[in-house]
């Protein structure tokens, strides 16, 4: 298998993108009147199901590069990248908002009084906070999507030799991508999912012991 494109948890964290725009102004929940205090029933807790063994004489099997990505100690960092990446975009795209709605908010109020010169001189400020929020939001989509990039490729530069070494270790012919191999059943003991997050994650060094 020479890779895999890992797309839906990296989509999940794009459609955070920030946008470069006046938030709607919700108005204030009203209150919902008070309740009696009810004792909610205690929670079920499912037992947990062993794993599925895997089939004897199987030459075939599958993994889940989602679940690879979300559930590895790998695939959590480089998800944290791309959240730090975005939160630090979104605060930098309201800073901006903020400028420029306070310059907005002043030429309304001040119009009437402001000289001719003092007021062109603000439409021209606000034209160019728009313009450079224009193209602030353009250029934090392409970082991030860089940067979305860079972190695929080198999850799947890190996880197709592990997902290689499984299935040799298993005999197999063929490991399919569950994400894109449009498969309508299999047996569940064919995941190998869970045999590569332990690889990924064992494949780090281990943390030095304090000094």
């Amino acid at each position: 298998m020479k890779g895999f494109v890992i797309v839906a948890p990296l989509a999940l964290v794009l459609s955070a993108a920030p946008v470069f725009g006046q938030a709607a102004q919700q108005p204030p929940a009203q209150p919902k009147p008070a309740q009696p205090a009810t004792q909610p029933p205690p929670a079920q807790t499912a037992p947990a199901q062993p794993p599925a063994p895997f089939p004897a004489g199987a030459k075939t099997a599958f993994i889940n590069p989602q679940r690879i990505f979300q559930e590895s100690t790998e695939g959590k960092a480089a998800l944290a990248r791309i959240n730090t990446l975005v939160q630090q975009k979104q605060k930098e795209g309201q800073d901006k908002q903020k400028a420029l709605e306070a310059n907005q908010q002043k030429l309304q109020n001040s119009s009437g009084v402001m000289n001719e010169q003092a007021r062109s001189q603000l439409e021209k400020e606000i034209e160019r906070q728009q313009r450079e929020g224009q193209r602030f939001q353009q250029d934090a989509q392409n970082e991030i999507q860089e940067l979305q990039n860079e972190v695929q490729q080198e999850f799947i530069k890190k996880v197709s030799p592990l997902i290689e070494a499984v299935a040799k270790e298993k005999g197999l012919q063929m490991v399919f991508d569950l994400s894109n191999a449009g498969l309508a059943w299999w047996d569940p003991g064919l995941d190998l999912t869970s045999d590569v997050i332990k690889k990924l994650d064992g494949s780090k060094p281990a943390a030095a012991p304090p000094k």
